[in-house]
């Protein structure tokens, strides 16, 4: 893809003149108009971020199969995997816990992959095909996965097995001997409230998890629309026209429509 900045191109906005920027985001509208009615519904826009996040998960999948495809025959194995990951073939027994904490450690890893990479194969043919390699690496970013997600989220923060993530759980322990909350711990305390917990319950359920590990989820990508409608739809019908967006240039154009600016330096015939 034809990204001007890479991870920098926060910065290249910033260079880019008032007049350009309206074109790029008069691109980008025509885009995600779909059905060509010159406004932008939440399905529309829903889809669009989806398909952004989609994009980069699938050209970095096409990439790296390449890589793990040992034999070039269009299907990664978990022996192919398995070797390229770790430098050789290795194995771990489910039921034989290790002594060696290091040892463990790499079990537990190992298992978890071994998880995730089944989960991923659902053609029930051995091996993934780079869909299914997609599925794989970036879980995050495949509705079919979600389950697999919220399961290996829950395993690593939910420690009273109560289904539910509470702001203790989320943060860990990690004040010093002063007990004093680091910047960080403020700063993910502000997440946690304003941005994943919903429902204001003091805890995430399973939805408020998908937002949280997986932002691009149908459900978080919608909630993301309609947040962007009811912060620019300025004759409040519940659709976007290009000029209510070029009157919110700034809001559109740091939302995930725009992935924080990166589709302004995007060649849109890529997309």
């Amino acid at each position: 893809m034809n990204v001007l900045l890479g991870d920098e191109d926060t910065e290249e906005i910033k260079k880019l003149s008032p007049a350009e920027q309206k074109e790029k985001l008069i691109e980008i509208v025509k885009k995600i108009d779909t059905n060509a009615d010159n406004l932008l519904s939440v399905e529309e826009i829903t889809l669009w971020i989806q398909h952004v996040y989609r994009k980069y998960a699938l050209d970095d999948a096409v990439e790296r199969f390449a890589e793990f495809d040992l034999d070039k025959d269009g299907i990664v194995t978990w022996q192919e995997y398995n070797t390229i990951t770790h430098g050789q073939l290795v194995h771990f027994d489910d039921s034989t816990v290790m002594e060696d904490p290091e040892q463990e450690s790499l079990r537990q890893l190992y298992l978890k992959e071994r998880r995730r990479f089944d989960f991923a194969d659902v053609d029930g043919i051995p091996g993934l095909h780079v869909d299914e390699f997609l599925a794989f690496i970036h879980p995050s970013e495949v509705d079919h996965m979600s389950d697999f997600v919220i399961e290996d989220v829950l395993s690593e923060y939910d420690t009273d097995k109560d289904g539910f993530i509470s702001l203790s759980e989320f943060i860990g322990d990690v004040r010093g001997d002063d007990n004093t909350p680091s910047q960080w711990e403020i700063e993910e305390t502000v997440r946690f409230k304003e941005l994943y917990d919903q429902d204001k319950d003091g805890k995430l359920n399973r939805e408020e998890q998908l937002r949280w590990v997986a932002p691009n989820s149908h459900g978080s990508a919608r909630e993301e629309a309609l947040h962007l409608i009811k912060e620019m739809d300025i004759d409040g019908d519940g659709q976007l026209s290009l000029d209510e967006v070029l009157k919110n240039q700034e809001t559109f154009m740091n939302s995930e429509v725009t992935d924080y600016g990166r589709h302004l330096h995007v060649s849109h015939d890529e997309l």
